[in-house]
């Protein structure tokens, strides 16, 4: 009997692990090549994976919810299409056996140990790898210490690094604590005492009729990256009105050329992608992140576009080296990354490695608004509505009134390193660019 191992793909380079979140068979189904066998998520992205064989799935390893390790065996294919076990194979069938005896022993060790170490399950549904549960059983951290961890990772994620840093902080501060005098000590456990009751979240009323609804996966990790951001940077927020009438007119006249020839439309964002570039090569500093005392300027403008699901929630796929496009290229690609975002198509790297968002809000019709930074990035562009609206026009025979079609931007920045006169100067630079397109350029 011909057996073939499905394993469990390796989705990114820092990806160690990923979570089972649906299984589109069964043990017994038939499938064909490119059949799709189950869906997974990383801290990342969620990916479906098709199976590579034809045959029958002879044996599911892991159920729903599970985390399984990357190069891990989750499903078993009979390609000779026999669901039966076949003891003819004693090798194959004993590498299954000694899987499955694994896991259950795995199971039977944890069952048996002490309830202080449990597996540990933040109450705010943060996110973490067993390893960093490992680390955290070990070195007695609790619930409340391991949710204070900063991450570095994506969605402000715990690695491994962060929770050693914890570790080694921590001795430290348990040594000082130790050579204190009782009223110091005392004081300094007030102060603790004080800030977790500061930061623990206020009790909720539940009433007959509420409805309860579980948070998702992904609604978690965004609610971390969320809180994250505040909590490391401080947000200020720029707005200016612009008047993009040219750019209205100039699309007007070249979208259906465009979509005939292309095969893509042109909606207004790659124009405003376009000025953001622009402008980001006019004030690089724009384009950096934070790192302790540091401060690194990139050299690639990479811009995430933050992308509305189906499900209302949000994932922000990223054009690398965006300034290498064209407004035809920039166009084409942010189509491409918003129909796999939608479809949950992206691959790891194609969220990774952003270092300056824009986010259009517009497009739900609203006109101004006030981001959240997407860390490690410094500042966010938000771009509203395009609305028409009276204006005083300036004209060699004086100032009349006309309809022009306005809209709001706004950039929030990292006020640790950006201050209002480099923030501002960003945000006039992008309004200038849109309010001087050029209504003869060909595309």
């Amino acid at each position: 009997m011909a057996l073939f191992e499905i394993l469990m793909p390796k989705m990114g380079e820092s990806i160690e692990e990923a979570t089972i979140t649906k299984w589109f068979v069964k043990e017994g189904d038939k499938v064909v090549e490119d059949d799709l066998l189950l869906e997974i998520a990383t801290d990342k992205v969620d990916s479906e994976i098709p199976s590579p064989v034809e045959g029958v799935v002879q044996k599911i390893l892991y159920k729903l919810d599970d985390i399984v390790a990357v190069g891990s065996v989750i499903a078993i294919i009979n390609m000779d299409g026999d669901a039966a076990v076949d003891d003819s194979k004693p090798e194959t069938a004993t590498v299954v056996a000694e899987k499955i005896q694994e896991t259950e022993t795995k199971k039977s060790d944890a069952a048996v140990k002490p309830a202080a170490a449990e597996t540990i399950e933040s109450v705010s549904g943060r996110f973490y790898s067993p390893l960093v549960k490992k680390i955290a059983k070990e070195e007695g951290i609790s619930q409340q210490e391991l949710d204070s961890i900063p991450g570095s990772g994506l969605n402000g994620r715990v690695q491994k690094d962060d929770i050693l840093s914890f570790v080694k902080n921590r001795s430290g501060v348990k040594a000082e604590t130790q050579t204190q005098t009782p009223t110091q000590a005392s004081e300094s456990q007030k102060s603790v005492s004080a800030q977790s009751s500061e930061a623990a979240p206020p009790p909720v009323s539940i009433s007959g009729g509420d409805e309860i609804k579980k948070m998702g996966r992904m609604r978690k990790l965004i609610a971390d990256h969320m809180i994250n951001s505040v909590k490391v940077s401080a947000h200020v927020t720029n707005m200016i009105e612009s008047d993009v009438t040219r750019i209205v007119n100039w699309r007007s006249k070249v979208k259906d050329q465009f979509l005939k020839r292309e095969g893509e439309k042109i909606t207004y964002l790659p124009i405003f992608l376009e000025a953001a570039v622009k402008a980001l090569k006019d004030f690089p500093m724009i384009n950096s992140s934070v790192d302790g005392d540091n401060i690194i300027i990139k050299k690639n403008i990479n811009l995430g576009i933050a992308v509305a699901l189906p499900d209302y929630n949000l994932i922000v796929p990223v054009i690398k080296n965006a300034d290498n496009y064209n407004l035809s290229g920039l166009t084409k690609e942010l189509n491409r990354l918003a129909s796999s975002a939608r479809e949950s198509k992206l691959k790891p790297e194609e969220i990774q490695g952003g270092t300056f968002t824009v986010t259009n809000f517009g497009s739900f019709g609203n006109t101004i608004g006030t981001p959240i930074i997407n860390q490690p990035q410094v500042a966010i562009l938000a771009v509203g509505a395009i609305e028409k609206k009276p204006a005083v026009i300036e004209t060699p025979e004086g100032d009349v009134i006309g309809i022009r079609h306005k809209m709001f931007l706004s950039l929030t920045y990292d006020h640790r390193i950006i201050d209002g006169a480099l923030g501002g100067s960003f945000l006039k630079r992008v309004s200038d660019y849109l309010e001087n397109f050029d209504i003869n350029r060909t595309v």
